[in-house]
């Protein structure tokens, strides 16, 4: 029988585990916490990332809980549109979805074939050619076929397969939150459900989950908001962080402060704004007669500017279990590990850069910068920005 590890249960590692069980692989599920459990409050699923739900066999699960953005476009501080909302461009919005539904709908979809295992921190790794692939705790050791590492930005299993690839600081901290409908303010009719606003190395979204008092096929709804802001994370608790972003954001229009104000210290997450480079050279890494498998931010952090992380993630959870379905270990295998780099890595590193690009546009530091940015967005036509991105949409699965 086959056999695969994968290390991590964020949405890529239960998107890949999932997947892989139902092709016939024998998988075990490793995880550092105590419990699986989702890490997020929400995610943004652009077209890319549903194709690649539906090509793992979760599509309807997603269906049931994800809420359409729409065209949001984009306003200053004062209300003043610099990219107005177009509802032509709705088929390219992406749909918001709490992570907690996420995380149940791909817990239903592990099935009962797996081991899971948590507690488990992986600290080593066995990798010579002429043994078979391995991860341990110190106390324990998972030998595999096939072994998959989505434990995120500081995987240990990427350090070691590929040292020369470094999480990097972007220069900037987001925070997110989603406020549950119970105490979320009631929005003006002139604000859209969705909508994003820049500022002078500021941003901030937000996004309505659901209808106020019935969230549809979700029991998570509420608002979701996201803010970012120059400099590193903040080393002071929840509450103070709270308070700076009331300070930060202060003066911004409707619902900025509305949504700020409802916000509890306990729904805050802050995350560093950070980028992987350079990208590691494989994210598959053949080993006696199967290997080593690179997934999500594992494999790539990129700046989150075009909200493509999870997307990333289910896209190279498809693209493996494609490759991996039929492959047995010996040449196929480690074939099928060599196509995955070939596929993934030149599309992650054109999104990167992507990204990293309108990063320098959206999170524009200075007075003076910040106008000359407005006065450009504003000039340049309402399909500007989405052609920007385009190809990080246009992905679809093998």
């Amino acid at each position: 029988m086959r056999t695969a590890v994968v290390v991590g249960a964020g949405v890529g590692g239960l998107a890949t585990a999932g997947a892989l069980a139902r092709t016939g692989w024998h998988v075990t599920l490793l995880e550092r916490t105590d419990r699986l459990r989702a890490t997020g409050v929400a995610l943004l699923i652009w077209p890319n990332g549903v194709r690649a739900l539906h090509a793992l066999g979760l599509g309807g699960g997603l269906e049931a809980i994800a809420f359409p953005m729409g065209a949001s476009g984009i306003r200053r501080p004062d209300g003043r549109w610099l990219v107005e909302a177009d509802s032509a461009r709705d088929a390219e919005a992406p749909v918001v979805v709490h992570a907690d539904d996420l995380h149940d709908a791909l817990m239903a979809g592990l099935g009962e074939r797996l081991d899971i295992r948590t507690g488990v921190d992986v600290t080593t790794l066995r990798a010579g050619m002429a043994e078979r692939p391995a991860v341990g705790n110190g106390k324990n050791t998972w030998e595999a076929d096939l072994i998959v590492a989505a434990d995120g930005a500081n995987s240990l299993i990427r350090r070691r397969l590929a040292p020369e690839a470094r999480t990097i600081a972007a220069g900037f901290t987001a925070w997110r939150a989603v406020i549950p409908w119970y105490r979320a303010p009631v929005l003006p009719d002139t604000i859209p459900p969705a909508g994003e606003m820049l500022g002078s190395g500021q941003r901030f979204l937000h996004a309505v989950l659901g209808h106020r008092g019935s969230a549809g096929g979700s029991s998570r709804g509420g608002i979701y908001w996201a803010a970012t802001a120059a400099g590193a994370p903040r080393p002071e608790g929840p509450e103070t962080q709270l308070t700076l972003l009331k300070r930060w954001f202060s003066g911004w229009q409707t619902p900025v402060a509305d949504l700020l104000g409802a916000t509890e210290p306990d729904d805050l997450v802050q995350r560093a704004g950070e980028e992987l480079r350079p990208l590691p050279r494989r994210f598959g890494f053949p080993v006696g007669a199967g290997g080593f498998a690179l997934l999500g931010d594992a494999a790539h952090v990129a700046t989150p500017n075009l909200a493509q992380g999870a997307c990333l993630a289910f896209e190279d959870a498809a693209t493996l279990v494609a490759l991996a379905k039929d492959a047995i270990p010996g040449r196929t295998l480690t074939a099928a590990l060599d196509a995955y780099t070939h596929a993934r890595r030149t599309r992650v590193a054109r999104v990167a850069r992507t990204s990293r690009r309108l990063g320098l546009i959206l999170q524009t530091q200075g007075r003076m910068a910040a106008r000359a940015r407005d006065a450009a967005l504003s000039a340049l036509p309402p399909r500007f920005l989405d052609r920007a991105s385009a190809n990080s949409r246009n992905w679809h699965p093998q």
